[in-house]
């Protein structure tokens, strides 16, 4: 390399990493980006984007099953294992490729290796032609995170599969186990039982959805339990038989009591572990816990001029929280006056069948936080558009301070969540009140109308409810 003095060097070019590097970039910062693996880290590649891919086959397979509920007809039903993997796969790639693209537009440099912190403003980087050492005055580590495995649930391949053996299934699991029912278990758990697979779903908590408000929670429950799902919650699995070529024997303990299954399939989705290892960190003086990075609320690590965003740097473990946080730290280092992320008001969404989205406090932790609230529900059997869809079941649920009207969560589950729920992102955003909510004028026929009738519903005037 013909210069090795940056501006900034990010280790890491996954959804926070590359997206720092460009911003760092566009406010004339002279940046270096370096990769292990894919550029677009494990969201583009292994993540988000291939497995919506995989989710929107099951949609369309779901709703191909379903063409005699709209008046048309459809014979011979049937699926490609192999030929919907090849189109996620090939989703991903055109996105990984795209980011390249936008390196050399910003006159990135791009490094393909291993990146460690070498003391102040260094770092050595490990490619195929050797190893070099690169200088700047910031470093942002954006490393990610990869599944975590419990001892004796470990990941072969073969029997018991990790998220990334999920997103290429040598096979379609006849009779599958979930261990884990947080955003990637139950996608997982949706797309397989989408296309057959008799599954079951073990959760250690007292419900599927945890971080889901309760009542979201038990709606998705029975619409899982409906579509043929066993969930099991308050369980856990103790221990996994192994029986290569056959299947799985897994012991589940539920109320003191432990019982065995049979499974061909089992997946493992019990939440995941900050890449934090070889990178120098600890020398540098950078404080871990729990495999995550500890870092301010602009992302600072407490080493002057080592920054760390997105999955590394903890919760909430979500792409577009770590590309924010990847902009924020970009326009420190750029010297311009930044403002820090608020965790409440970043959404969640899961992309099973159906949708599942919120953002804010649910309202347990609400009123575990002392506030008086009002509570406004829509079901989606009250809306046209949801009618029309042939998806009538779902619920839009609003949790509001009754003192102030400050909008402080909400919450949802049914057809298309996922794109509805920025409306209350922008309104939590802006500090918007309940009036606010109220006097705005909600477009006919959309599904968007059961938000404005659940704000309508907490102050006791929804109109079509």
């Amino acid at each position: 390399m013909a210069d090795s003095n940056f501006d900034m060097i990010v280790i890491g070019a996954g959804p926070g990493g590359y997206v720092a590097a460009i911003r760092g970039a566009q406010l004339g910062l002279k940046v270096a980006c370096v990769e292990r693996e894919h550029l677009g880290g494990i969201c583009l590649n292994w993540g988000c984007i291939p497995t919506k891919a995989l989710l929107r086959s099951a949609e369309v397979y779901h709703l191909m099953h379903r063409a005699k509920d709209f008046g048309l007809s459809a014979g011979q039903i049937g699926y490609d294992l192999d030929a919907v993997v090849k189109r996620s796969r090939g989703v991903a790639k055109q996105l990984s490729g795209g980011i390249g693209h936008l390196f050399k537009k910003n006159k990135i440099t791009s490094i393909m290796g291993e990146a460690k912190l070498a003391g102040k403003g260094k770092v050595t980087v490990k490619t195929d032609k050797g190893t070099e050492t690169l200088t700047a005055k910031a470093i942002v580590v954006a490393t990610g995170a990869r599944a975590r495995e419990l001892p004796g649930l470990e990941a072969d391949g073969d029997l018991v599969w990790t998220y990334k053996t999920a997103l290429t299934p040598p096979r379609m699991p006849k009779k599958l186990l979930v261990i884990g029912s947080g955003a990637i278990g139950i996608e997982f758990a949706s797309f397989f039982n989408t296309f057959g697979a008799n599954t079951t779903v073990v959760e250690v908590m007292d419900r599927i959805l945890p971080v889901e408000d309760a009542e979201i929670s038990a709606f998705a429950k029975k619409q899982f339990v409906k579509q043929g799902m066993t969930i099991l919650e308050k369980a856990g699995v103790k221990k996994l038989d192994r029986k290569p070529g056959v299947g799985v024997t897994a012991h589940i303990e539920k109320d003191g009591k432990i019982t065995t299954e049979e499974f061909d399939t089992v997946i493992s989705a019990v939440g995941i572990v900050g890449n934090v290892e070889n990178l120098g960190l600890e020398e540098a003086g950078v404080k871990i816990d729990r495999t995550h990075v500890v870092t301010d609320e602009f992302c600072r690590t407490g080493v002057q001029g080592l920054y760390a965003i997105g999955d590394i740097a903890g919760a909430p473990w979500l792409a577009h929280k770590a590309s924010h946080e990847g902009v924020m730290v970009a326009e420190l280092i750029a010297g311009l006056h930044a403002h820090p992320i608020k965790p409440g008001s970043i959404a969640g969404c899961t992309y099973c069948h159906p949708q599942v989205a919120s953002v804010g406090m649910t309202e347990a932790k609400a009123k575990e936080a002392g506030y008086e609230v009002k509570v406004g529900r829509f079901p989606f059997i009250g809306n046209g558009k949801a009618i029309a869809l042939g998806e009538p079941e779902g619920l839009v649920k609003t949790v509001f301070d009754a003192k102030t009207g400050e909008l402080l969560g909400a919450h949802m589950v049914g057809a298309e969540v996922t794109e509805m729920i920025q409306g209350y992102v922008i309104g939590r955003q802006l500090e918007t009140t309940e009036e606010d909510l109220m006097r705005t004028v909600f477009p006919h026929p959309t599904l968007s109308e059961m938000m404005h009738e659940s704000v309508l519903d907490a102050y006791g005037r929804a109109i079509h409810f």
